[in-house]
This record gives structure tokens, C-alpha cells and sequence, in this order.
């Protein structure tokens, strides 16, 4: 555990717990998402009477996906519209207006049938948080699954209902790191001062470089994903068991 210093500064005083969504609140099966995106645009092409080979939409998700990885890096607003465009440049660009819908829709679908689940201890580490009386949100990042599927996936498993507030880069305009993001969701959480509020999540360049910005405590959780990288500042704090943090913050766990 890092930084346990950086807590000590007001203990018993933590307002509000802000998480990020992928690895930290719910996580993928690696490559879940990928196949059931394939899976369902072969099916509703299919019965479009679209013919692809299977490498040609392969090739063209990837593609998609990788400059929206390159857009999110450089914090460029990239959704589902913008895959779909690009996918259609890579398609030779003639597809009919239904084949493109059946591409944005397949988006959604196959958010809805990948293998995507809570991740270990959180529904107890939300459920101890609000019993202390500390507000909770979410601070999610959206891209190729858009943000009313996580809300679904939040809701399938009752976990919605442990959040007092979700905020999502696609209604904000900013992608994490952008302290916009943070203070936007502190401001829903009733003002809560950010020196007094903790943010949670996996990724030292979004999660942590961003939380650190906006002023808030910075926790790391690797429980699902070891975020290596260099030359980004680590968390305030790292935990690899969600149950430990309520205790880690001076809260009765």
C-alpha cells in the first residue's frame, strides 16, 4: 500500500468515493467485447443480405477501435458515430443507411452479451462507503460501448442503486484526465471539496494523473489490471481488494 500519509490528512472526513467503470467497478473477459461485436454484425448483416468476409470486419473494427484508443489518448472525443464512420471508410464506404445502423446497433448489442461482470468486493466496498455516509459516484470514460449499455450492465447486476451519480465523458465532453470531468462529478455529489473526496480507478494516465489534478485523493486498484506505465505518477494509495479500502480511509469497514 502507498501513500497512506496522504489519508492521515483527514481522517473520518471523507465526503465522496468516485470510481472509475472498466476493471474497477466491472471488468471484460479479455477480447469479450471484440467477439460478440463480430458475432452480432454477422448475424444482422447476414439478414440484410450484406455479404463481408469475416476478415474485412475484423480488420475494420480494429481499426476503429485502435483510433479511438488514439483519440482517447489525445483526448478527442470519440463514440460510436465516429466508429462506425470509420469502419465504413475501411468498407469501401458503400454500404446502405441500414447497414450502417445495424453496425452502430451492433455496438450496444454485443455490450449487452459479452462476459462482463463486477469486479470482486465492490458491492460490499460500495455498501460499507454509503453506510459511512460518504456519496458515491462513477467517472467512466465512453467510447465503443455507449454509456446507456453501462448503465444496463450497472442495473443487471443491482449495483446501479449504490451510486448517487454517474457521469460519463460522452455527456461531460471530456475524457479523463481532464479535471473538468472530476470537478463536474464533485459538483453532483453536493459540492463535495476535493481535498475531502477520493477518486478510484486503474489507470495512472486517466485515473490517477486526473485525480491528483483535481486535488482529490488518488487510489489505484489492481485487482484486475496492473497498470505499468512509465513516466505517469502513481496513486496516493494502491489496493489490490476492493473490502480493504473503506478501513484504508479511516471508515468503518
Amino acid at each position: 500500500m502507498a501513500g497512506e500519509a496522504s489519508v492521515e490528512r483527514f481522517p473520518g472526513m471523507v465526503q465522496a468515493v468516485t470510481f472509475d467503470f472498466w476493471n474497477t467497478v466491472m471488468w471484460e473477459q479479455p477480447g469479450s467485447l471484440r467477439e460478440k461485436r463480430l458475432e452480432v454484425w454477422a448475424e444482422t448483416l447476414a439478414k440484410l443480405g450484406v455479404r463481408l468476409e469475416t476478415y474485412q470486419l475484423e480488420s475494420a473494427h480494429d481499426a476503429a477501435h485502435q483510433e479511438y484508443v488514439d483519440s482517447w489518448i489525445a483526448g478527442r472525443q470519440f463514440q460510436v458515430q465516429q466508429g462506425v464512420e470509420h469502419m465504413v471508410e475501411r468498407l469501401d464506404g458503400d454500404l446502405a443507411a441500414e447497414a450502417k445502423q445495424a453496425l452502430a446497433s451492433g455496438f450496444s448489442e454485443a455490450g449487452r452479451r459479452a462476459a462482463i461482470q463486477p469486479c470482486e468486493g465492490v458491492r460490499e466496498c460500495l455498501g460499507a462507503l454509503r453506510g459511512a455516509d460518504v456519496r458515491t459516484g462513477i467517472i467512466c470514460d465512453i467510447g465503443l460501448t455507449p454509456s446507456p449499455v453501462v448503465v444496463e450492465l450497472l442495473n443487471r447486476y443491482g449495483l446501479s442503486g449504490l451510486f448517487d451519480l454517474m457521469v460519463f465523458s460522452d455527456e461531460v465532453g471530456h475524457y479523463k484526465p481532464a479535471v473538468m470531468i472530476f470537478e463536474h462529478a464533485l459538483a453532483g455529489l453536493g459540492g463535495a471539496r476535493p481535498e475531502h473526496s477520493v477518486h478510484v480507478g486503474d489507470r495512472r494516465r486517466t485515473d490517477v494523473a486526473g485525480a491528483l489534478a483535481a486535488g482529490m485523493i488518488a487510489v489505484r486498484y489492481n485487482g484486475v489490471y496492473e497498470d505499468e506505465a512509465q513516466g505517469t505518477p502513481d496513486a496516493d494509495i494502491v489496493l489490490t481488494d476492493l473490502n480493504d479500502l473503506p478501513q484504508t480511509l479511516g471508515l468503518p469497514g
